[in-house]
């Protein structure tokens, strides 16, 4: 299943929109449901939108999505400077055995 991305913009809007008619309807997933089909949107989708900003505004524990990028692009250079590792230390046991093969030869 192909993950869309949706640009800040539209959150911001979808999310500014529930808020904005929540108090027209009966609860917080009722507003959701019906924003939700005006836009397109699923309300899931919608939904999970309006929690994360609720994280990025403070009023909700969790990560931000700052701390979040910030997390993401730590482990990716992790897991690239643990390969480039690997690669060096193979590098150097390959050299150290072709030192020794040339040393020992006749």
């Amino acid at each position: 299943m192909a993950k869309t991305k949706y640009s800040p913009e539209v959150r911001e809007r979808a999310v500014r929109m529930v808020r904005e008619h929540l108090p027209e309807h009966a609860s917080e997933w009722a507003a959701i449901q019906s924003i939700a089909g005006k836009l397109g949107y699923t309300p899931q989708t919608l939904h999970n939108w309006l929690r994360k900003a609720e994280v990025d505004e403070g009023k909700r524990g969790g990560l931000s999505t700052s701390d979040s990028d910030r997390l993401k692009a730590l482990e990716r250079e992790n897991r690239e400077l643990r390969q480039a590792n690997e690669i060096l230390r193979k590098a150097s046991a390959y050299f150290a055995r072709a030192e020794l093969d040339r040393r020992f030869k006749p």
